[in-house]
């Protein structure tokens, strides 16, 4: 009969660490401040004994430059740093090749409601969900959302259509950090997780005069 092994004390201690690390928006990270050491040795031990599974692949485990550098000040870089770290994230961001940034609210909402995908249950190439409501307020008629993040409601309204906002909302969607070098916001684009089409549809979700959001 095969049994279920058992996590080693270094697997236990880099759940510890990855719980502060990576446990995402909903982290205060202020509240534990791992040292380099600490770090370094959780994140062998991922490489050593985690296994690739289904969509979640062991590259999760590999970090860039601005993901060291939040680690390594507890998210607050310095003044010069942060800047440095943005203009990088900036210059990688991928704007649509047809210049155009507005796509289907409709679908925009859908995704805004799917929280599915890159799990170890899901199959590589599946459409994911955005999940935006587990931070944001968006819909006035969604009574269920999180407040990590700020309300999106009204955002079309109060900020307009113009050509620079819509440039600005697809951009901050597709790799905030270019705006926070640490903020707690996914860069959905810089990642994959999302596409151009998907992010385009969030986009008209957030600035279409026609949806519910403007209303």
């Amino acid at each position: 009969m095969k049994t279920e092994k058992q996590p080693t004390l270094s697997v236990a201690l880099a759940i510890g660490v990855a719980t502060a690390l990576m446990a995402g928006c909903a982290t205060d990270r202020s509240a534990y401040n791992p040292s380099p050491e600490v770090i370094k040795h959780a994140m062998a031990a991922f490489k050593r004994d985690f296994d690739a599974k289904g969509a979640a692949g062991l590259d999760r485990l590999n970090t860039d430059k601005l993901q060291d550098v939040c680690n390594a000040t507890n998210s607050k870089p310095s003044p010069d740093m942060a800047a440095v770290v943005e203009r990088e994230q900036e210059a990688a961001i991928k704007l649509p090749a047809d210049g155009k940034f507005l796509g289907d609210w409709k679908a925009g909402e859908k995704l805004a409601q799917s929280g599915r995908g890159m799990t170890w249950k899901d199959k590589a190439g599946i459409p994911n969900g955005g999940n935006c409501y587990n931070c944001h307020q968006i819909s006035p008629a969604e009574l269920s959302y999180g407040t990590i993040g700020p309300s999106l409601l009204h955002f079309g309204k109060t900020r307009g259509n113009s050509p620079e906002i819509q440039k600005y909302a697809y951009s901050k969607i597709y790799n905030s950090k270019a705006f926070s070098a640490c903020s707690a916001m996914p860069r959905f684009g810089h990642a994959g997780a999302l596409t151009e089409t998907q992010i385009k549809d969030l986009v008209a979700l957030l600035l279409d005069p026609t949806s519910p959001v403007n209303k």
